[in-house]
């Protein structure tokens, strides 16, 4: 059998893995796709928050990969995989089974990394996918109801209190959500909402040390401090161990003791393990283990294999690792597939950073748009939300999604929470805020994602700009 007949194989169904997948499908790519996947939903991680909250429902955030692909041409493997050939272009997955690919797409994402810190892998409960928020959701409900049946004070407390290690932006979205949930949540059940405590962990005194979001951290710390319970802060503060309802740390050369009755873990992760495995030399890897790629997302020795997302890093032009980038770099990746099948070189990537977007709580955030613009409090909790389902994965999935998203904001059904409980407009002064954000959101997320055919396709109209002046303004 020739090389040229076997498929193209995509090892991950991240952002990366599933839109190469899909953007490969709606090209009429001529060769079989096959995507390999060892769970059986696709997590859309800027989302999770809403999923743990019930602002969005598990069929929104948290779908079927047979579902999204129902239709397309591409063939889903739900399997493990074991170990990457790269010299015979063969992969082996947990099944037993050995596949051969004459295009390769490493799109593996990454893991959980706690740092060797002993008791975290037991006792700390990560936050990267729609399973664990189900989880961490079922957590804290369950503590909350045990916390309203226990008479001893200093018990409740425990339980009452949520440790987040980590003051990135995954730990400081958790933080702002869960001080807002939380008092909802056991007031419902008749307890005292200001018992909870909701404390973020960091080894720094620095919100968002390092992080693409670092403007933003004058806001962040106001959104902190202004939840319906204010977050506490636990700086300068290195976690020596977690155990099953403390935490362990130092500071200031001493060591000390934070008891807790959750313990959630966003502080890092790592490259996939499978990665340190592949015959790539040291020297092709950056000091995180990484595979460093070309501008066209190809490994320099194995030009049939692309990687992108959390596997790789192209050293003259890094990217932060935001589902807009993930996106981005799919099509990049399909685009340069299809190129390669009709013998046409490959281009660079062209990644196109439009600003990013947090969640600082319940019904509030802020779009910082292309980064000179920030839209704050409930617009900017719209237009989070908004852009990013522009993003779901299908077409027929994203409009019934935002159908339904649209529907809930104006007439607030499935919700765990209500406008007065948070002290927010009501439901007919929120409608021209719903709209608003709709309006703006819509172009913005579609120039974000594909800014060429933006331009062409509303040049005509004005729109290109209206939002230059915007930005500029």
């Amino acid at each position: 059998m020739q090389q040229a007949s076997y498929p193209t194989v995509i090892l991950g169904g991240g952002f990366v893995g599933l839109f190469t997948a899909l953007h490969l499908s709606h090209q009429n790519y001529s060769q079989p796709i096959v995507l390999i996947e060892q769970r059986d939903r696709f997590s859309f991680k800027p989302l999770l928050y809403e999923l743990l909250s019930g602002e969005l429902h598990s069929e929104q955030v948290y779908p079927r990969y047979k579902e999204l692909l129902a239709g397309s041409k591409v063939n889903f493997v739900q399997d493990s995989v074991q170990s990457i050939n790269l010299v015979e272009r063969s992969i082996t997955v947990a099944s037993g089974k050995s596949i051969n690919y004459s295009k390769l797409v490493l799109a593996l994402g990454g893991k959980t990394t706690y740092f060797d810190t002993h008791g975290a892998a037991e006792y700390a409960m990560p936050f990267t996918s729609g399973a664990e928020a189900i989880a961490l959701r079922k957590h804290l409900r369950s503590r909350l109801q045990l916390a309203i049946q226990t008479p001893d004070p200093k018990y409740r407390q425990l339980l009452l209190t949520v440790a987040i290690i980590g003051a990135g932006p995954a730990g400081i979205e958790l933080a702002c959500t869960l001080a807002d949930l939380l008092p909802i949540w056991y007031d419902e059940i008749g307890g005292n909402a200001d018992e909870i405590r909701v404390v973020l962990v960091n080894r720094s005194r620095e919100l968002l040390k390092g992080d693409v979001n670092s403007h933003l951290r004058c806001t962040v710390q106001r959104a902190l401090k202004n939840r319906a319970i204010p977050v506490d802060f636990l700086f300068d503060a290195a976690v020596t161990a977690i155990k099953p309802e403390a935490i362990e740390y130092r500071q200031q050369e001493q060591t000390q003791i934070l008891p807790a009755g959750t313990i959630a873990w966003t502080a890092g992760t790592a490259p996939n393990p499978l990665l340190m495995n592949l015959s790539i030399s040291p020297e092709k890897r950056d000091k995180r283990g990484r595979l460093i790629v070309t501008p066209t997302l190809q490994l320099p020795d194995f030009p049939e294999v692309f990687a992108a997302g959390d596997c790789a890093v192209e050293s003259e032009n890094p990217q932060p690792s935001t589902a807009q980038v993930a996106y981005q770099q799919g099509r990049a990746i399909a685009n340069n597939l299809k190129r390669l099948s009709e013998g046409k070189p490959t281009i660079p990537a062209s990644v196109n950073l439009r600003g990013t977007l947090m969640k600082l709580g319940l019904n509030e955030g802020v779009a910082n748009l292309f980064n000179k613009v920030q839209i704050k409090g409930q617009p900017g909790h719209l237009i989070r939300e908004a852009t990013y389902l522009e993003l779901l994965p299908t077409p027929s999935h994203n409009l019934k999604i935002t159908a339904e998203w649209l529907t809930d904001e104006l007439f607030q059904r499935h919700r765990p929470f209500t406008y007065a409980q948070l002290g927010q407009t009501p439901w007919l002064s929120g409608i021209a805020t719903v709209a608003a954000g709709m309006i703006l959101a819509t172009p913005l997320a579609w120039r974000a994602a594909q800014p060429m055919q933006f331009q062409q396709n509303l040049n005509w109209t004005g729109v290109p700009t209206l939002l230059d002046r915007l930005v500029k303004n």
